[in-house]
């Protein structure tokens, strides 16, 4: 048996490795979304179960949770094709198996000790642009998987060492970005490489078998802990239901329904009464919808290891064919949104069992937006371009105070893109980057603000396409606290501002030199009785601009609002 000290010397170790790896792709990525926006993550997997044991700090949850299952998928093809060996490195998009989407590719390294596996390495990490009809690959209009992106199956990129030129060729013809592509593999290759050498270091230095031991150890830690927060709630059934705007394709609301049941130390999550798979890519995989329960509950007991523990602890009720159990070829492109949205009910329906652990909705869309368009003159004439991002909002009220202003999603750790690396690096210019005033649910603690995104094309023409939600309905509070605003997205055209038909998706968008596109996103739900808020903290938000209608107005909000507590640019 380790000792205490040990055991967390190995802990500390072990998750420096796969920070390592984290900051090894940061550095070397072509793509702002993973060098900027820190869209990827690394672990470390069990041998025989593919079960998460390490995580880095800094790399998205939702994807830690999901690579399990990559893991798993990887192995088994590996098994069909002669096993797994020494010096591969197997490489998927597969989001039914792997979890996810197909943007986000999956890189999987076995790692031997005296020749036998020891544990699996893996780097997710979100590629600019793989095919499909949409630069940037977030269609709204998606009916299938293969109108999002190219569909690459577990195959071997990397055999005994060498990288397999026919898998690179088929993945470059595969991309409007093939230099983009070709670097964020390079870094992911690296990544992986590196964590192999910090593994094997620390294997020679402490022994193979204590640091199993530890391995062991701290997915037994992280058991005990949940349990023990489990057997501390009420013992009943908590439910709660949330909607999605709708799909893209049929404007019609879906359903996310959650019955939560407390009995002891056990926690069942059961999804029964959600809605079932739809035409459109707001469609998740089993995989994925796990995943986002995984990084719900981190949330809300922070203080568990963040290893395959978490879950033992938990019983999923999830039958097939939900929307969030989709199967191929359903579209599921837009999975950010969804996750979001189990994240919402989950919070909501713990917020009835245990409040002071639960935060209110966060703003509940990335509001993936890609412009897109070929350069007109200089040396790059002729050129493709893809600026795709995602954009930030309110978390939500808590018991211990107000929500994060203009925070990212709680998906992940991720950071919001500049505004100055969007700018050198695309033909645009943010006429606003602003808190959005009066965004904020109203609470004891109110929740965080939203921002204004205003952005106008410098190039001669260019499409734009935005996968968003929460257009229809606003973030909620909780404990009494109140709702916050909705999202808007409007575009210009011909001089006019327009809005589109399905809220906060659509495709098709045409502009020419001098329009925009404007973001709006919602504030985070508020958190406790508005009576109880402090004198003092509602002068604060008044002098700071972040309210700014009178007490009690109930006018509409969903337009363009005005621009105090913000500058903009003028062109």
């Amino acid at each position: 048996m380790l000792d205490p000290v040990t055991l967390a010397v190995l802990k500390g170790r072990l998750e420096q490795i796969a920070d390592e790896m984290d900051a090894t792709l940061y550095r070397s990525a072509f793509n702002p979304i993973i060098a900027e926006a820190h869209d990827a993550c690394h672990g470390i997997y069990d041998a025989a179960s593919g079960a998460t044991l390490v995580q880095g700090k800094s790399g998205l949850p939702v994807f830690v949770g999901a690579m399990a299952f990559a893991v798993q998928a990887a192995a088994r093809a590996a098994a069909e094709r002669g096993g797994m060996r020494e010096g591969d490195v197997w490489l998927f998009n597969d989001p039914y198996e792997g979890g996810t989407h197909a943007n986000d590719f999956k890189l999987v390294r076995p790692v031997f000790r005296g020749g036998k596996l020891y544990c699996y390495l893996a780097s997710a990490a979100h590629w600019h642009d793989v095919g499909g009809a949409v630069p940037g690959n977030y269609n709204p209009a998606a009916t299938e998987c293969w109108q999002e992106a190219v569909q690459i199956p577990p195959v071997r990129i990397v055999r005994g060492g060498m990288l397999e030129p026919d898998v690179l060729a088929i993945l470059k013809a595969n991309t409007r970005l093939p230099d983009s592509l070709w670097g964020d593999l390079n870094g992911q290759l690296a990544a992986l490489e590196l964590g192999a050498k910090r593994l094997a270091d620390l294997l020679d230095e402490y022994g193979d078998a204590p640091v199993q031991d530890a391995l062991r150890l701290l997915r037994e830690r992280a058991l005990k802990l949940m349990r023990a927060h489990i057997a501390a709630l009420p013992d009943g059934e908590y439910t709660y239901q949330d909607t999605l705007d709708n799909d893209g394709v049929r404007d019609e609301p879906l359903t996310i329904a959650l019955t939560m049941r407390v009995a002891g130390d056990t926690l069942t999550l059961d999804f029964a009464g959600t809605s079932p798979a739809c035409l459109g890519p707001v469609n998740i995989s089993r995989a994925t919808a796990i995943a986002a329960c995984y990084v719900a509950l981190k949330h809300l007991f922070p203080d568990v290891p963040a290893n395959a523990g978490v879950l033992d602890a938990v019983d999923f009720a999830l039958s097939d064919d939900l929307l969030i159990s989709a199967q191929r070829p359903r579209p599921v492109g837009g999975y950010t949104e969804t996750i979001l949205r189990m994240i919402d009910v989950i919070f909501c329906a713990m917020a009835k069992a245990a409040p002071e652990r639960a935060m209110a909705q966060a703003y509940g869309t990335i509001n993936a937006l890609s412009i897109a368009g070929y350069r007109s003159d200089g040396e790059r004439k002729g050129q493709r371009w893809v600026m795709f991002s995602f954009f930030g909002g309110g978390h939500g009220g808590h018991a211990d105070g107000d929500g994060l202003s203009h925070g990212n999603a709680p998906i992940s750790t991720a950071t919001i893109p500049p505004v100055e690396i969007l700018e050198a690096a695309y033909p645009v210019r943010f006429t606003q980057w602003a808190l959005r005033p009066d965004s904020a649910g109203d609470g004891e603690h109110r929740g965080g603000l939203g921002a204004i995104y205003e952005i106008e094309l410098l190039e001669e023409s260019a499409q734009a396409f935005v996968f968003g939600e929460r257009g229809r309905s606003a973030p909620q509070g909780i404990a009494g606290g109140e709702a916050s605003v909705p999202n808007v997205f409007r575009y210009q055209h011909e001089g006019e501002w327009h809005s589109p038909p399905m809220a906060s998706k659509m495709l098709g968008i045409s502009l020419v030199r001098g329009e925009r596109v404007r973001l709006e996103t919602p504030g985070g739900g508020g958190y406790g009785n508005p009576a109880q808020r402090s004198a003092a903290a509602r002068r604060h938000d008044r002098a700071m601009g972040y309210v700014t209608r009178p007490a009690n107005d109930e006018s509409d909000t969903s337009g363009i609002t005005g621009t105090q507590g913000s500058k903009e640019r003028k062109a």
